[in-house]
């Protein structure tokens, strides 16, 4: 998978979706991705493929530029013919295993990652993703089962004890959870995840200390937007609100495109009662990312707040339109019309 956060996304799709596995097998036809793409690098790769059709580094190659482009379909027919020509390759399998993860078919990428691991039994990266798929398939015994296999391999690795403590924390033991978390930043400082696991369950304590967990994660990688989200998000509940907002232009100082810098330094405004501060970072969280639907409610909040009922009401109905089902924003409706 792409990154440590993704965990989050595919937990809450998997949820939503049962757990279960879309029922496309991935071996659709060529008329989903054809050769020519005009995708540049892809139409190259497969121009370079038609020159020599046995090379299974070019169809691994097209599967990733078709990964990153979520053209899934094309990623696992490219991948499985790379693997017909050189069926022991473990990066093959790896990236496999993640494109099926990412198209929620989580059945075949275990199965996937399981292959590697039983083609390389003692190599740490394959048993470390095992581990890290049966967490996210909620297969908690089964992956503290392949952390223990690690540690028998390496005693100090800080993946293990960060997915030991992920196993934990996801079982509500919170005790066993910070040990591991802080076994993991003493074997690697700049592990940026395990500092934030530390804050939020400090954090989620009472206990102040939360907040130089979140500071050392900052510190550790000071460009991660990851870590100065987790940190906004803290100095938020503490009412530090200055402090939260400071965060969030950090933030987009990085990436101007993230579109939740925008929208949480507006709701922060509104606590604030800076009502006018507010809607201009809804509008520009709308014109970063037009389809956030809470950022149109929260725009039509503040223009109902400021007076400016045809506004409001515009964007309540773009709301709804989006998600009819909206509750609030039909009630905001219902109070301006």
């Amino acid at each position: 998978m792409k990154t440590k956060i993704w965990i989050i996304l595919v937990l809450a799709a998997l949820a939503a979706c049962g757990g279960k596995d879309n029922g496309n097998d991935g071996q659709t036809g060529d008329s989903a991705e054809m050769l020519q793409t005009g995708n540049a690098a892809i139409d190259g790769i497969s121009q370079a493929i038609a020159r020599s059709p046995d090379d299974p580094a070019l169809y691994a190659e097209r599967a990733r530029l078709f990964y990153e482009n979520d053209g899934y379909d094309g990623a696992i027919r490219d991948l499985n013919k790379a693997l017909s020509i050189d069926s022991t390759n473990v990066d093959y399998l790896h990236l496999l295993a993640d494109v099926y993860l990412d198209y929620f078919k989580s059945r075949q990428a275990l199965k996937t990652v399981e292959r590697a691991a039983q083609l390389y039994p003692e190599r740490i990266p394959t048993l470390l993703k095992l581990a890290e798929f049966q967490f996210i398939l909620k297969q908690y015994d089964e992956s503290m089962k392949t952390i223990d296999r690690i540690l028998r391999l390496d005693a100090q690795n800080a993946d293990a004890y960060f997915w030991f403590g992920m196993n934990f924390k996801e079982r509500g033991d919170t005790v066993r959870a910070i040990n591991s978390f802080q076994k993991a930043v003493e074997f690697e400082a700049g592990l940026v995840d395990g500092w934030i696991n530390l804050g939020q369950l400090y954090a989620t304590l009472g206990d102040p200390l939360a907040a130089r967990y979140f500071e050392n994660a900052t510190r550790a990688a000071p460009g991660d937007i990851h870590a100065l989200h987790a940190r906004a998000d803290y100095l938020s509940d503490q009412n530090d609100l200055a402090g939260a907002i400071e965060m969030y232009r950090s933030i987009i100082r990085i990436d101007p495109q993230y579109e939740e810098a925008y929208f949480n330094s507006g709701l922060i405004y509104l606590d604030m009662d800076s009502v006018r501060q507010a809607r201009n970072q809804f509008d520009i969280a709308l014109k970063v990312s037009p389809t956030h639907i809470r950022a149109y409610y929260f725009r039509g909040l503040a223009n109902e707040m400021l007076g400016d009922r045809a506004a409001a009401k515009a964007d309540y109905q773009q709301a709804l339109r989006m998600a009819p089902e909206y509750e609030k924003a039909q009630e905001g409706l219902d109070r301006v019309k």
